[in-house]
C-alpha cells in the first residue's frame, strides 16, 4: 500500500511541476498542448537548469509544495509502523516510490529526462540541490531494495525465534 501510495503521489507531483513550470512561462510561449511541449525536451532542461526564472511567488509556491510533500510521507510512515525502525522504512519505501514514479512521469508527459545524465533540481529546502537525474534513481532503486531485504530479513528472523 507505501508503494502504491508513493507511486500515485509521485504522479501528482509530476504533473503539479509541469503545471507550475507552464505558468511561470519557463517553457516559453507555450500555450498549446502538452504534446508541442513534449517536442522540446531542451525548453525543459533549461527551465530545470534556471531557477532565477521563476518568480518569487512560485518560488514560495514550489518551496510549500516540497515541504508538504515531505510532511504527506512523513504521515503515512507513522500510520503505517508502531515501532522507530518500521516507520523508517515505511518512509524510504514511500519516498522511493515516490520519486522513481516522479521521474516516470514526467518521462511520460514530457519525454523529460531525455538522458539519465540531464539535470535536475532535486530540492529546493533547504537549498537547492542540483543532480544528474541518475543520481536520484539509483538511490531510490537500491534503497528500495535495501528496505525489502531488511524486511524480508526481519521476517526470517521472526519465523525461527
Amino acid at each position: 500500500m507505501l508503494a502504491l501510495f508513493g507511486a500515485s503521489f509521485g504522479f501528482v507531483e509530476a504533473a503539479v511541476v509541469v503545471y507550475l513550470r507552464t505558468a511561470a512561462g519557463v517553457f516559453g510561449n507555450y500555450s498549446s498542448t502538452i504534446s508541442r511541449l513534449q517536442t522540446s525536451s531542451t525548453a525543459y532542461q533549461q527551465a530545470v537548469s534556471s531557477l532565477a526564472q521563476f518568480p518569487q511567488s512560485l518560488r514560495t509556491i514550489e518551496a510549500f509544495r516540497e515541504a508538504a510533500t515531505m510532511i504527506m510521507l512523513v504521515t503515512v510512515a507513522l500510520l503505517a509502523g508502531a515501532k522507530a525502525r518500521e516507520r523508517w522504512g515505511a518512509f524510504l519505501w514511500a519516498f522511493a516510490a515516490w520519486d522513481l514514479t516522479y521521474y516516470a512521469g514526467l518521462w511520460a508527459i514530457l519525454r523529460w529526462p531525455t538522458s539519465l545524465k540531464d539535470y535536475d533540481v532535486l530540492f529546493l529546502l533547504p537549498v537547492p540541490w542540483v543532480a544528474q537525474v541518475w543520481f536520484p534513481l539509483l538511490m531510490s532503486a537500491l534503497t528500495l531494495l535495501i528496505v525489502a531485504f531488511s524486511r524480508t530479513e526481519n521476517t526470517c528472523m521472526r519465523v525461527h525465534e
